[in-house]
């Protein structure tokens, strides 16, 4: 059998998280990435260069890369003085490239050969938008840095105007025994790519395994006390029947993070087993955390929970090719 295919679509840290441990692994994998970023040295060149922001792209880029790559390195050093301060080298190469090749599409596939980058990465979206979100009070906020920095949590997110996917994005999709949602943040990082309206009707009719990764903890101004399955309801709402497996978190927390994060108005994410089935989803529950005093994803226990879905989704593709051969 070959390798399983695993596109994995999301932003941020969370996305880079899962793929070093899925690059580990012998998986065939695609990253689909968002590109509504406006913050930072991502936001700076976006409206100084007019190009899609780079950020996203170059940690995944990074993160699929050679370990042990002085290429890898140089991607992700920052500089700290004079006009240059804040940018990555990494975004400038980016930024450099697309106006070599005349595209940011182009640029990305150059870093990926020059990074010997294991799988592929594509931009969701290859069209310039905004992120819009409207909280559950009824107020809206558009871009993602005043979506994040907000007060309260979001009840949905759309972006303007709304764009045509990377064809890309689509034939992964398609092609996937395994499509990732998460984790990430919910309203910022992952589901701008179901608001693109391809890539939602891409997953709602994937033949593949369809996993949403539930987050961890809740996120300020965006999953404020939230369960876990407040956040799949939203992702239903804009795939609808676009998860099959829900992957949360099960296993202590460290005391003294969890009084850290409190501080911040983070809490743990709670989980309803039966709530999430009631929503026809299975659910897996695994000890996926990182044993320190920051509580996130440990990418090695997250790739061995998700190596085996993408093996029983490769299976159930082939079954239903050879019940419906043609």
């Amino acid at each position: 059998m070959n390798r399983p295919h695993v596109v994995a679509l999301g932003g941020g840290t969370g996305l880079s998280s899962l793929l070093r441990g899925l690059k580990r692994r012998d998986l065939d994998i695609s990253a689909v990435v968002s590109v509504a970023d406006d913050g930072g040295s991502s936001g700076r060149l976006r409206r100084e260069l007019g190009i899609l922001p780079p950020g996203d792209i170059r940690n995944v880029l990074v993160a699929l890369a050679d370990d042990e790559s002085l290429m890898g390195r140089l991607f992700q050093y920052r500089f700290a003085d004079g006009d240059l301060s804040g940018h990555p080298f990494g975004n400038l190469i980016l930024a450099a490239l697309t106006e070599v090749t005349g595209s940011f599409d182009e640029a990305v596939r150059e870093a990926s050969r020059v990074l010997k980058v294991s799988g592929r990465v594509i931009p969701g979206t290859l069209e310039h938008v905004r992120l819009w979100a409207e909280r559950e009070d009824g107020s809206e906020a558009c871009g993602e840095t005043l979506i994040a920095s907000g007060v309260g949590a979001c009840r949905r997110v759309w972006l303007d105007p709304e764009p045509a996917a990377h064809p890309d994005a689509l034939a992964a999709i398609a092609d996937a025994d395994l499509v990732l949602l998460g984790p990430g943040s919910l309203f910022t990082s992952v589901l701008p790519h179901l608001a693109v309206g391809e890539i939602a009707a891409a997953v709602a009719q994937a033949q593949g395994l369809r996993v949403y990764v539930c987050n961890i903890m809740t996120q300020p101004g965006e999953t404020d006390r939230m369960a876990a399955v407040a956040h799949l309801d939203r992702m239903l709402e804009m795939a609808p029947g676009g998860v099959d497996v829900v992957v949360v978190h099960d296993g202590t927390l460290e005391p003294a993070a969890l009084i850290t994060y409190a501080a911040e108005g983070q809490e743990p994410v709670t989980i309803d087993i039966a709530a999430l089935e009631a929503r026809g989803v299975r659910v897996v529950a695994a000890d996926i955390a990182e044993d320190d005093r920051a509580v996130r994803h440990a990418p090695e226990a997250l790739a061995a929970v998700l190596e085996p879905l993408a093996r029983e989704g490769a299976e159930r593709r082939a079954q239903s090719a050879s019940a419906y051969p043609g």
